[in-house]
């Protein structure tokens, strides 16, 4: 017979006598097992039980064994009892050791490794620093998790040959470690170009229980909304939840003096563009007059119809125009105003320097209106007003969705400085929309009123609306509601009971001509006789 057949016959005798032999001592192996656990169940008795109370312990347990070795049959009872008892304690086999969980950092920091590898992996490259299978601890140099596992911060180094000055290569990456990392949030990427290192960290939402209120700020001065604590080295005191806190604003300069006259806010259709609208005119109706034109019809600004200060709420294209052509021969009047008091050498008239707000609320809609109508875009009147609205007081805000930024037409475009965008804007949508990269992604789903704000040539900074709704919409809260309420000129009488606010006069004060000075008397510039006389060569 074969050595293999041997071997073989050997074997399946071997795990025969095995399998009978667990079966005979299964028993005992239970009883035995039921023993241990009595001996650990006494074990921690004895340990648990004070030392004033061990003593009596002891004196109890030996009267009761002395009572059942005196009882007829007693050791055969207790120790069929004790049997029993094991049998029953060691009837399931011991539970195997629950294995270690996996460590959070093993998993994701390698899913996240194995996805950045095809983008970061040169296929010419004799040692490539990511390679399929790698260790992610050679690239990944530091990282932080929240308390819910979460990605919070990471510092990772990528080879020289990555294209980082492009933006569609360095958008790839980003899209990457945000699907891995987590859509719910928003992360900056800070990219060193020198030392081929990109950090990234997640940042804090920002609150989004600011409601509409007086903010500290200067006249002139707009708080757009509210940023992090880096974006501004500014803090003001505002209401939040009915607690005083300080917060940092996002806050724009216009006037005279200011180098960002106007503002352009783009948005995601429901993100509260017309919000941030309604917040402006808020803001600037303490000093200044309004003209707002709905492009869209909405109502969204029914709230300011006949409010002091507000000239007109203009909604069809008719009136939209009208009031445009005005705002034109307004600044114009403006202007020569100025420039004849800048001659005269007297104080200027305060019709002329009282700011006017041209508030615009899609006005493409009416643009393209317009267009099949055969009558003049709306945004051509533009032109003037903010070319020179700022030597005139004039300042125009213009908001309207982010898909019709090619509507809008060049000079409003160039004239624009102060950006906004709101809404899950991609990298493409808001570097067009800003006029420059945008170095945070966007959250998948955002709440309303959240985006990003670049003023000038700054920095793009997050940005948080306050929440400014319409108190003419039933649906809004009635807290919100009565906050927008409060902030305007005067009470409505329809809805609203009568304020102690005094009345604004319907026309600006005269101011009294300043008399001209008394000429001076003209200087000779004149010489009776030279300074430096000659004097003759001997």
């Amino acid at each position: 017979m074969p050595l293999h057949r041997h071997l073989s016959k050997g074997r399946e005798f071997a795990r025969t006598a095995g399998d009978h032999a667990s079966d005979m001592f299964a028993p005992l192996s239970v009883i035995g097992r039921g023993m241990r656990h009595h001996v650990a169940w006494a074990k921690d008795r004895w340990q648990a039980t004070p030392r004033e109370r061990r003593g009596p312990t002891v004196f109890l347990t030996a009267a009761m064994l002395v009572g059942i070795y005196l009882l007829p049959h007693g050791l055969l009872f207790a120790l069929i009892a004790l049997m029993a008892s094991a049998a029953w304690a060691g009837r399931s086999p011991k539970a195997p050791p629950t294995p270690p969980a996996p460590d959070v950092a093993d998993v994701k920091l390698g899913a996240l490794y194995a996805a950045l590898t095809p983008y970061l992996c040169g296929p010419e490259d004799a040692n490539p620093m990511y390679r399929f299978e790698g260790d992610y601890k050679k690239v990944f140099d530091s990282w932080e998790f929240d308390g819910e596992g979460r990605l919070s911060r990471l510092e990772l180094g990528y080879p020289a040959y990555f294209t980082d000055t492009e933006p569609a290569a360095r958008a790839r990456i980003e899209q990457v470690v945000q699907g891995k990392a987590g859509r719910a949030r928003e992360y900056r990427f800070d990219w060193d170009e020198e030392s081929n290192r990109l950090r990234i960290s997640a940042l804090a939402p920002l609150p989004t229980d600011i409601v509409a209120q007086r903010f500290v700020a200067a006249p002139g001065e707009i708080v757009l909304g509210f940023t992090d604590e880096d974006g501004t080295a500014r803090t003001i005191p505002v209401g939040r939840g009915g607690t005083p806190v300080q917060q940092p604003p996002v806050v724009w300069r216009t006037g005279p003096r200011s180098s960002e006259p106007h503002l352009l806010a783009l948005g995601v259709t429901g993100y509260g563009t017309s919000s941030l609208l309604r917040s402006i005119a808020l803001q600037a109706l303490p000093y200044a007059d309004l003209v707002v034109v709905d492009g869209a019809g909405t109502g969204e600004h029914a709230c300011l119809v006949n409010r002091p200060g507000v000239h007109t709420v203009e909604t069809s294209l008719h009136g939209a125009l009208a009031a445009l052509e005005w705002a034109a021969k307004e600044t114009d009047r403006r202007l020569t105003a100025l420039n004849a008091a800048r001659h005269a050498g007297s104080a200027p008239p305060e019709d002329a320097t009282r700011p006017l707000w041209l508030l615009l609320d899609h006005p493409t809609e009416l643009s393209e209106l317009a267009q099949a109508e055969g009558r003049p875009d709306p945004q051509d009147l533009l032109e003037l007003p903010l070319r020179h609205g700022r030597a005139a007081r004039v300042t125009v805000v213009i908001a309207d969705d982010l898909e019709a930024r090619d509507r809008i037409t060049p000079t409003v475009r160039s004239t624009t400085r102060a950006r906004v965008v709101l809404g899950p804007a991609g990298p493409d949508e808001g570097r067009a929309a800003l006029g420059a990269p945008l170095d945070i992604v966007p959250a998948a789903h955002a709440p309303v009123g959240r985006g990003y704000a670049r003023i000038g040539n700054g920095t793009p900074v997050r940005l948080q609306v306050p929440a400014t709704v319409d108190p003419l919409d039933d649906e809004a809260p009635a807290q919100l509601r009565d906050a927008v309420i409060a902030l305007l000129p005067h009470r409505d009488t329809r809805t609203e009971a009568a304020a102690g606010v005094p009345p604004r006069p319907e026309r600006p004060p005269l101011v009294a001509p300043v008399e001209p000075a008394p000429r001076a008397r003209p200087v000779d510039l004149a010489k009776d006789e030279p300074m430096i006389r000659s004097r003759p060569i001997s």
